[in-house]
């Protein structure tokens, strides 16, 4: 099969297309023949030499894919080969042919192509654990979530807005700002142009944010504190902006607030597991019913895998950036 091999760390030329063997699905897994394969944020940490897979995983980037099944392992009862699925992976997406624990497929939801499909599992999965599993996101509740149009970011706006969430965003330009609103943002606010805590604290009436979706760290650490609700929770994802500041820890005490966060790779097969199941219960019917679209901003073929990272690292997307087969 043809894959994207790093020989080394670095910038995105130092990824190169290779041939090797297709796997072989062990116990529990499926063989997918790959249409399409999801970009984000953590292949480029990756990329960089700073996000090693976990023990046992593929040393192949790629963490969401979407094509049919050619092969099952023992023990796999629901697919079979043919089925189209979307799977999130715990790495070996850049390529022809990935083996996924069988837990972590899910159907291609109706009226969605294989390109659309692969965009779903690593946000979904990420969005739903952080925003819903661990920060209890409830109607009514307002949530914040910075980074508003990328791929995490518009579809945690489609699922809180349909849950019945008051959504606020960020964004760095008025389109990105428009996109957030079309989603289902109540407000979408250009971080270069306006201050997010005065923004979200007038618009709530001094209420603030029940919860805060974090990909940025920073400045943004402390000003979180600043604008979340009482027995607000923070939940941070990724520090694109750094992980080591100095904050006034005294609001977190007066305000009962919950700092947490999460990374998705390392975690149990049981848990990705419920997350799958999860997300088919509830948000599939969602997807089926056109209220839960995946935003796809660029789709790359496979050997221009470098195009597609330095489009991701230019953040000037809006939605997800696929690879295609």
């Amino acid at each position: 099969m043809r894959f994207i091999d790093l020989p080394e760390h670095g910038g995105p030329d130092a990824m190169q297309l290779a041939d090797g063997d297709k796997p072989v699905p062990a116990a529990g897994e499926v063989l997918i023949r790959v249409a399409a394969a999801g970009v984000n944020r953590p292949d480029i940490v990756q990329r960089m030499g700073f996000y090693p897979p976990p023990p046992g995983a593929s040393p192949i980037m790629g963490l969401e894919v979407a094509g049919q099944v050619t092969a099952v392992g023992e023990g796999v009862e629901r697919w079979n080969v043919g089925d189209s699925v979307c799977a999130l992976t715990n790495g070996g997406g850049y390529a022809e042919y990935v083996a996924v624990p069988a837990s972590q497929c899910l159907p291609v939801p109706d009226g969605l192509s294989l390109i659309e499909a692969a965009a779903l599992p690593e946000t979904l999965f990420t969005v739903w654990s952080n925003v819903f599993d661990r920060a209890q996101l409830r109607p009514g509740e307002v949530l914040l979530v910075h980074g508003g149009s990328s791929g995490i970011g518009t579809t945690a706006i489609q699922l809180a807005h349909n849950f019945g969430a008051r959504v606020f965003a960020t964004a760095g330009s008025a389109e990105k700002c428009a996109a957030c609103e079309k989603l289902g943002a109540e407000r979408a606010i250009n971080y270069r142009a306006e201050d997010f805590v005065e923004v979200v604290l007038k618009a709530t009436d001094g209420h603030g944010a029940d919860v805060i979706l974090d990909m940025v760290g920073g400045d943004y650490i402390d000003r979180n504190i600043q604008v979340a609700a009482k027995d607000g929770r923070i939940v941070n994802i990724a520090y694109l902006q750094g992980a080591n500041v100095q904050v006034n820890m005294l609001p977190v005490m007066l305000k009962r607030l919950t700092l947490t966060g999460s990374t998705l790779r390392p975690q149990p097969a049981a848990v990705k597991a419920a997350i799958a199941h999860a997300l088919e219960s509830k948000v599939w019917p969602l997807i089926v019913a056109g209220k839960i679209r995946p935003q796809i901003a660029a789709t790359f073929p496979l050997e221009n895998v470098a195009d597609a990272h330095r489009l991701m690292e230019s953040s000037g997307h809006i939605g997800k950036i696929v690879l295609t087969l």
